[in-house]
Protein backbone atom coordinates (compact mmCIF):
# COMPACT_ATOMS: atom_id res chain seq x y z
CA UNK A 1 0.00 0.00 0.00
CA UNK A 2 1.52 3.48 -1.03
CA UNK A 3 1.51 6.10 1.19
CA UNK A 4 1.52 9.66 0.34
CA UNK A 5 1.70 13.11 2.22
CA UNK A 6 -1.70 14.36 3.99
CA UNK A 7 -0.90 18.01 2.75
CA UNK A 8 -4.18 18.81 0.35
CA UNK A 9 -3.10 20.97 -2.78
CA UNK A 10 -4.79 24.03 -3.96
CA UNK A 11 -6.65 21.86 -6.54
CA UNK A 12 -7.82 19.41 -3.76
CA UNK A 13 -5.57 16.46 -4.59
CA UNK A 14 -3.24 15.35 -1.66
CA UNK A 15 0.68 15.80 -2.34
CA UNK A 16 2.03 13.08 -3.77
CA UNK A 17 5.06 12.94 -1.96
CA UNK A 18 6.57 10.59 0.75
CA UNK A 19 5.60 11.07 4.14
CA UNK A 20 8.53 11.22 6.96
CA UNK A 21 8.72 8.09 9.17
CA UNK A 22 6.56 8.63 11.95
CA UNK A 23 4.76 11.30 10.07
CA UNK A 24 1.80 11.90 8.04
CA UNK A 25 3.57 14.50 5.56
CA UNK A 26 6.13 14.96 3.68
CA UNK A 27 9.23 17.41 4.86
CA UNK A 28 8.10 20.36 2.84
CA UNK A 29 4.74 20.40 4.53
CA UNK A 30 5.41 19.03 8.46
CA UNK A 31 4.85 21.42 10.60
CA UNK A 32 7.55 19.89 12.71
CA UNK A 33 10.20 21.22 9.83
CA UNK A 34 8.77 25.06 8.86
CA UNK A 35 12.23 26.34 9.84
CA UNK A 36 14.19 23.91 7.88
CA UNK A 37 12.21 24.04 4.92
CA UNK A 38 12.05 28.12 4.81
CA UNK A 39 16.10 28.22 5.55
CA UNK A 40 16.27 25.45 2.37
CA UNK A 41 14.60 27.99 0.14
CA UNK A 42 15.95 30.97 1.19
CA UNK A 43 19.60 29.02 1.06
CA UNK A 44 18.32 28.19 -2.84
CA UNK A 45 17.49 31.69 -3.70
CA UNK A 46 20.88 32.74 -2.55
CA UNK A 47 22.42 30.00 -4.79
CA UNK A 48 20.51 31.02 -8.07
CA UNK A 49 21.24 34.85 -7.34
CA UNK A 50 25.26 33.86 -6.40
CA UNK A 51 24.89 31.55 -10.18
CA UNK A 52 23.55 34.33 -12.48
CA UNK A 53 26.16 36.77 -11.14
CA UNK A 54 28.93 34.49 -11.09
CA UNK A 55 27.90 33.51 -14.64
CA UNK A 56 27.66 37.32 -16.09
CA UNK A 57 31.19 38.29 -14.32
CA UNK A 58 32.84 35.35 -16.47
CA UNK A 59 30.59 35.75 -19.38
CA UNK A 60 29.61 32.30 -18.94
CA UNK A 61 26.52 31.22 -21.12
CA UNK A 62 26.71 27.21 -20.43
CA UNK A 63 28.24 24.11 -21.66
CA UNK A 64 26.29 24.57 -24.89
CA UNK A 65 28.45 24.85 -27.62
CA UNK A 66 32.10 24.29 -28.40
CA UNK A 67 32.83 27.85 -27.90
CA UNK A 68 30.84 27.85 -24.05
CA UNK A 69 33.29 25.39 -23.55
CA UNK A 70 36.26 27.16 -24.55
CA UNK A 71 34.97 29.90 -22.55
CA UNK A 72 35.11 27.92 -19.44
CA UNK A 73 38.77 27.16 -20.27
CA UNK A 74 39.52 30.72 -20.81
CA UNK A 75 38.22 31.55 -17.50
CA UNK A 76 40.07 28.46 -15.66
CA UNK A 77 43.50 29.10 -17.37
CA UNK A 78 43.20 33.00 -16.37
CA UNK A 79 41.99 32.30 -12.62
CA UNK A 80 45.52 28.97 -12.47
CA UNK A 81 47.84 31.45 -14.11
CA UNK A 82 46.94 34.66 -11.41
CA UNK A 83 47.86 31.46 -8.35
CA UNK A 84 51.15 31.30 -6.61
CA UNK A 85 53.69 28.47 -8.82
CA UNK A 86 53.87 25.67 -7.91
CA UNK A 87 53.30 21.89 -8.86
CA UNK A 88 49.68 21.46 -8.53
CA UNK A 89 49.13 24.91 -10.43
CA UNK A 90 51.86 23.39 -13.32
CA UNK A 91 49.49 19.97 -13.15
CA UNK A 92 46.46 22.20 -13.89
CA UNK A 93 47.43 24.45 -16.60
CA UNK A 94 49.21 21.42 -18.27
CA UNK A 95 45.74 19.49 -17.85
CA UNK A 96 43.77 22.39 -19.04
CA UNK A 97 46.29 22.55 -21.92
CA UNK A 98 45.26 19.36 -22.83
CA UNK A 99 41.41 20.35 -22.81
CA UNK A 100 41.74 22.80 -24.79
CA UNK A 101 43.23 21.20 -27.30
CA UNK A 102 40.31 18.57 -27.31
CA UNK A 103 38.23 21.59 -27.60
CA UNK A 104 39.94 22.69 -30.57
CA UNK A 105 39.87 19.70 -32.06
CA UNK A 106 35.83 19.33 -31.63
CA UNK A 107 35.55 22.34 -32.54
CA UNK A 108 37.30 22.44 -36.04
CA UNK A 109 35.50 19.00 -36.85
CA UNK A 110 32.64 20.88 -35.99
CA UNK A 111 33.36 23.21 -38.47
CA UNK A 112 34.45 21.28 -40.86
CA UNK A 113 31.14 18.90 -40.39
CA UNK A 114 29.32 21.78 -41.18
CA UNK A 115 30.84 22.59 -44.18
CA UNK A 116 30.66 19.16 -45.80
CA UNK A 117 26.80 19.15 -45.00
CA UNK A 118 26.21 22.63 -46.30
CA UNK A 119 28.27 21.93 -49.66
CA UNK A 120 26.62 18.04 -49.76
CA UNK A 121 22.80 19.75 -49.28
CA UNK A 122 23.62 22.81 -51.74
CA UNK A 123 24.69 20.76 -54.73
CA UNK A 124 22.52 20.11 -57.14
CA UNK A 125 21.26 16.94 -58.14
CA UNK A 126 23.18 14.73 -61.64
CA UNK A 127 20.37 14.35 -64.15
CA UNK A 128 21.68 11.05 -64.08
CA UNK A 129 23.24 8.73 -62.07
CA UNK A 130 27.02 7.66 -62.89
CA UNK A 131 25.86 4.19 -61.77
CA UNK A 132 23.15 4.25 -65.09
CA UNK A 133 26.20 4.48 -67.48
CA UNK A 134 26.86 1.89 -70.07
CA UNK A 135 30.83 1.23 -69.86
CA UNK A 136 32.26 -1.41 -71.13
CA UNK A 137 35.00 -2.30 -68.65
CA UNK A 138 37.18 -3.65 -71.45
CA UNK A 139 37.32 -0.28 -73.28
CA UNK A 140 40.60 1.83 -73.53
CA UNK A 141 38.66 4.97 -73.04
CA UNK A 142 34.99 4.97 -71.17
CA UNK A 143 35.39 9.09 -71.67
CA UNK A 144 33.65 8.82 -75.13
CA UNK A 145 30.48 7.11 -73.76
CA UNK A 146 30.01 10.06 -70.88
CA UNK A 147 27.15 12.80 -71.66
Amino acid sequence: MKRHCHKRLEDGSFCRAAPLKDSEFCLFHSPEHTGEVAEARRLGGLRRRREVAVAGAYDFAGLGTVSDIRRLLEVAVLDTLSLDNSIARARTLAYLAQTALKALQLGEMEERLAALEGAVLDRAPSPTCDFDLDVDPLDDDPKELLP
